[in-house]
């Protein structure tokens, strides 16, 4: 009478294969590239069309100055917009002033809100995942085109503008409302320091619009909520009620570069600006990578 085989185990059961395993050369950090991303962005009509809007508008701002004449402020009150026609470098500046309440928060939102959400839109997402691109790995690169387009978009409204004012008005220094002027270099070099500090101003928006686009499947929602929520912060801050309480909130801030383009710049407002924007940003871009690392996505 034969007695039964008895099976030896050596180890701990095997547990599922590896992606290094199933499929040799695979490299996590090779999936998803960022040139590849980033074409894809490029190609979409809306990265063409906000493009195209923000190149336009100094050239809709020279013809209202034509039109309407020199600008003119509230009574004796002298603003940034009555230099506006002074040199090519004030008309630079006032187009940063007159878009960064409002206009360039929406390319922001729109590339870091409608990058995710609009892949789970498509019924894309999962493919990607099953690529096998990490989690991880798709966040990190649709993040990081998505803030190179928005700052793109800053540093393209600015250039145009530059190049639009100086060849309308003529190449000077940069004529300061309190007085005083700043030299052409020294004026380029401020307008770098503004358009940086608009840009990290806007990490807020960005955050709320990545986080979003990683809860839910309608990109106009990701990107609607994250403009209306930054309406929100600057009605906020309009209540001076909330007296030192406005101090948290990142909209308070966002014109503290205007002491930048002074003869004497302060910074303490903008390294303030700084220090609330770069912590909001960083909570929220935890919140959407956590999130979606726990995600069951279907789409």
């Amino acid at each position: 009478m034969s007695t039964p085989t008895k099976l030896a185990t050596t180890g701990p059961a095997p547990g599922p294969a590896s992606a290094s395993d199933s499929a040799s050369g695979y490299r996590a950090g090779r999936t998803l590239p960022l040139r590849v991303e980033l074409v894809r962005q490029l190609k979409r009509r809306r990265t063409l069309a906000m493009g195209a809007i923000l190149a336009v508008l100094p050239f809709v701002l020279v013809v209202a100055f034509a039109i309407g004449g020199e600008p003119e402020g509230p009574g004796d009150r002298i603003t940034l917009m009555d230099t506006a026609t002074a040199s090519g470098a004030n008309f630079a500046a006032v187009n940063l002033f007159v878009s960064a309440g409002f206009l360039l928060v929406v390319p922001v939102a729109l590339f870091c809100g409608d990058t995710v959400a609009s892949e789970a839109s498509w019924s894309s997402l999962r493919y990607l995942l099953a690529a096998p691109v990490p989690r991880a790995r798709l966040l990190a690169s649709k993040l990081a085109v998505g803030l190179g387009l928005s700052l793109a978009a800053m540093v393209l409204l600015p250039l145009v503008a530059l190049a639009v004012g100086t060849v309308a008005y003529g190449w000077g220094p940069l004529a300061i409302p309190t007085g005083g002027s700043l030299a052409p270099g020294t004026a380029a070099q401020r307008l770098v320091v503004v358009v940086a500090y608009i840009f990290v101003s806007q990490l807020v928006t960005a955050g709320l619009a990545f986080w979003l686009s990683t809860r839910t499947d309608a990109p106009l929602g990701a990107v609607g909520g994250a403009v209306g929520l930054t309406i929100v912060g600057n009605v906020l801050d309009a209540v001076t009620a909330l007296g030192h309480w406005r101090d948290f909130l990142p909209a308070h801030w966002q014109f503290a570069w205007a002491d930048a383009v002074q003869p004497n710049p302060e910074w303490s407002g903008m390294i303030q600006g700084t220090a609330v924007s770069v912590t909001y940003a960083l909570v929220l871009f935890a919140l959407a990578f956590r999130g979606f690392a726990r995600k069951d996505v279907v789409s």
